[in-house]
C-alpha cells in the first residue's frame, strides 16, 4: 500500500484506515484458525498469511507510532495463539491416528480369531460327518438279528417279524392256536 506524503509524514487517516484492514484480517484469520481444527495444510497457509500480513505491517509503519507497538503485539500474540492452536490439532490428529490404528489392529484380531474358530467347527463337523458315513456304512452290511428289541416299538422284533400286530393279546391267542 502507498501513502500520500503529508507535511509532518504519511496522512494519518490512510495509515489509520490500513491498520484497522489488517487488524480485521488478523481476526478473520484468527476465526478461521479455530474453525479449521484439524486440516493441517489450511493451519499452515492461515500461518503463512498472518506471517506476511505481520512483515507487510512492520515494513510500512513508521517505527515511532505508539499503535504500531500495539499492532506488533498484538499480531504476535495472534501468531502464538495459532501456532498453539496448530499444535493442539496436531496433536489430536495424532492421538486420533493412533486410536484408529488400535482399533484396526483389534478387529484384525477378532476376524483372524473368528475365522480360526469357524474353520475349526467346520473341520469338526466334516469329521462327524465322515464318521456318521462310516458308521452307516458298516450299519448296512451287517443284518440285525430278528430277535432284537427295537426301541421305536418297545416289543420285541420277533413279533413283528412273525407277523403279530402291535396288539399283545392277539399275539398271544397266535400263540395257543399254534400250540
Amino acid at each position: 500500500m502507498r501513502f500520500s506524503v503529508v507535511e509532518t509524514g504519511y496522512d494519518q487517516r490512510q495509515v489509520d484506515s490500513c491498520l484497522d484492514e489488517l487488524g480485521i484480517r488478523l481476526v478473520r484469520l484468527a476465526a478461521r484458525a479455530e474453525s479449521a481444527a484439524g486440516a493441517g495444510r489450511e493451519f499452515d497457509q492461515i500461518r503463512q498469511e498472518a506471517t506476511h500480513l505481520c512483515d507487510f505491517l512492520r515494513r510500512r509503519t513508521a517505527p515511532a507510532e505508539g499503535d504500531v507497538a500495539a499492532l506488533r503485539a498484538r499480531a504476535t500474540a495472534d501468531e502464538r495463539a495459532a501456532a498453539e492452536l496448530l499444535d493442539e490439532a496436531r496433536g489430536e490428529l495424532e492421538a486420533a491416528r493412533e486410536e484408529a490404528r488400535q482399533v484396526r489392529e483389534q478387529a484384525y484380531a477378532e476376524a483372524v480369531r473368528a475365522r480360526r474358530d469357524f474353520e475349526a467347527a467346520l473341520l469338526a463337523r466334516r469329521r462327524r460327518e465322515a464318521r456318521v458315513e462310516e458308521i452307516l456304512s458298516g450299519a448296512r452290511g451287517d443284518a440285525v438279528p430278528a430277535d432284537t428289541p427295537t426301541a421305536a416299538a418297545g416289543v420285541p422284533a420277533t413279533r413283528v417279524a412273525a407277523g403279530a400286530s402291535g396288539d399283545p393279546g392277539a399275539g398271544s391267542a397266535e400263540r395257543s392256536a399254534a400250540a
